[in-house]
């Protein structure tokens, strides 16, 4: 991918914007929180204050919760579909023209590359924006013929959930965010947005954006905080109808906890330990650069990477070789920096926890078989690692790390069931990868995998593709016409004629 180079009046415009005074969004309107706290932003890369955000608490989320149920019940409910369309394809023309803007604050809160937020991270937000405009014209129910006695009207209408809670991770914050807003809105719901209390700067502008598009108030609103006080007052509120969450799974067992006070509708996107089976007719080098980008993009810190390696014994020795020439090679620095391919972790406590699970495997049996050099520098930087030698009683295989390490094991046999029992054999099953040259086999291991997701040799995100998974990491789907129908109730209506 080309460098992209940091436009030094933008990157000043995009200091100065999280250096200013930030408020809450709520009703429309920016406002002091109730408590007058902030907590700090700070830049991964290198440890630096970014500037501060306010502490939304429970008496703010209740002010906002209450801004959204009146939009909900009045001006959003008298707005056409089509002008709701409208409204999120001009959302999508606004941040398109302040692109650079969004992909600098993105690169200095969450330390990504900026490679990365300006071609993957802001594309695909616009990208998802203009593909549910589409569906808020398109959402309807069915006619249906009964068989009971008498002559009947009957048919099914799609109505909006209501006022949802959107609570997003701290990974890919600006992604996320709109993944969330942009089919609640489309489908006619209100919205609080939570961000993660690491990186809110990219919803704060976005916030901005909605104003200016001109959203009626209480449409979309905005509380920055803590997920203990403000994702809490969230979930646990007795006027929001639906929660939607991206994090771990120990944070999703909380929220379906929470929710049971009202029975709200809950979509959870959680954890996941994504295997990447590698059969022995696969395009290796095709393979070694597919399981390389899989677990080291945007430092490991993906839901969906390919951190359990398997590869047929034939293949596995040059499988990772390369991918530990990949690490070795790989420039880990910080976000702004052109040369850098791969950023920081969030945060100090993420970096301790991801170079404690690889002392844990280490003491464990595995052995480092590659590892590139983390920067030097008050960052907080991890070396992307390979380790082999690990087993399924791992704590490396088993949990999930969330960073740039790769547990590889091989396969001496061709036999898809025990192939696709071992890539099972976790209690996650978000998404599998398979490299294979074989369509038979391509299409039989995929029927046999346990995930919500399949790629076979490639492939990435879409939204128009439902996303979502199986057993511990999470329930429902986002994304296409499954994500945006999670926003809406079905009733059926019978007319006796």
């Amino acid at each position: 991918m080309p460098d992209i180079v940091a436009d030094q009046n933008a990157l000043e415009n995009a200091r100065r914007f999280a250096g200013k005074e930030h408020g809450l969004f709520i009703d429309g309107v920016w406002r002091e929180p109730r408590s007058g706290s902030a907590f700090e932003m700070r830049n991964p890369g290198d440890g630096t204050l970014l500037g501060q955000a306010a502490k939304g608490e429970a008496a703010d989320v209740d002010l906002a919760v209450r801004a959204a149920r009146t939009a909900l019940e009045g001006v959003w409910a008298d707005t056409k579909p089509a002008e709701r369309a409208r409204l999120l394809w001009r959302l999508a023309d606004a941040i398109e023209a302040h692109a650079d803007d969004f992909a600098l604050l993105e690169t200095l809160n969450n330390g990504k590359p900026l490679r990365d937020a300006r071609l993957f991270d802001v594309p695909h937000a616009i990208e998802t924006l203009r593909y549910n405009s589409g569906w808020a014209t398109k959402l309807g129910g069915d006619t249906i013929n009964l068989s009971g006695p008498g002559t009947w009207h009957a048919f099914t209408v799609r109505e909006p959930i209501g006022v949802v809670a959107a609570i997003v991770p701290w990974n890919a914050p600006f992604a996320m965010s709109v993944a969330k807003m942009a089919p609640a809105l489309a489908a006619g719901c209100t919205l609080i947005l939570k961000p993660a209390e690491q990186t809110p700067l990219t919803a704060l502008r976005l916030a901005h954006l909605v104003e200016e598009v001109g959203f009626p108030k209480g449409v979309f609103n905005l509380v920055t905080g803590f997920g203990e006080t403000a994702g809490a007052a969230l979930v646990e509120h007795p006027g929001v109808d639906k929660v939607t969450f991206t994090g771990s799974t120990e944070v999703g067992r909380h929220i379906v906890r929470a929710a049971a006070g009202n029975f709200k509708r809950v979509t959870l996107e959680l954890g996941g330990k994504t295997p990447v089976i590698v059969m022995p007719d696969a395009d290796i080098t095709r393979a070694i650069e597919g399981a390389a980008r899989s677990i080291f993009t945007n430092a490991g810190q993906v839901c969906n990477a390919g951190s359990r390696l398997f590869a047929h014994e034939s293949v596995f020795d040059a499988l990772v070789e390369g991918v530990a020439e990949h690490a070795g090679k790989l420039r880990v620095g910080p976000g702004l920096d052109p040369a850098t391919q791969m950023g920081p972790v969030v945060s100090q406590e993420q970096k301790d926890r991801v170079l404690g699970y690889i002392e844990a495997g280490v003491r464990e049996g595995a052995r480092i078989s590659g590892q590139g050099t983390a920067a030097s520098g008050p960052g907080y930087f991890v070396p992307p690692t390979v380790l082999t030698g690990t087993l399924p009683t791992m704590s490396v295989v088993r949990e999930e790390i969330f960073g740039p390490v790769l547990c590889a094991m091989s396969f001496s046999d061709g036999d898809l069931d025990a192939i696709a029992a071992r890539a099972n054999d976790t209690d996650y099953g978000l998404g599998a990868i398979v490299w294979t040259q074989n369509l038979s086999a391509a299409h039989r291991l995929s029927r046999k995998l346990k995930a919500g997701t399949v790629r076979v040799n490639g492939g990435g995100l879409d939204p128009a593709l439902p996303f979502g998974g199986f057993k511990q990491s999470g329930w429902g789907r986002e994304n296409g016409r499954d994500g945006i129908e999670a926003y809406t109730e079905l009733k059926s209506i019978a007319i006796a004629l």
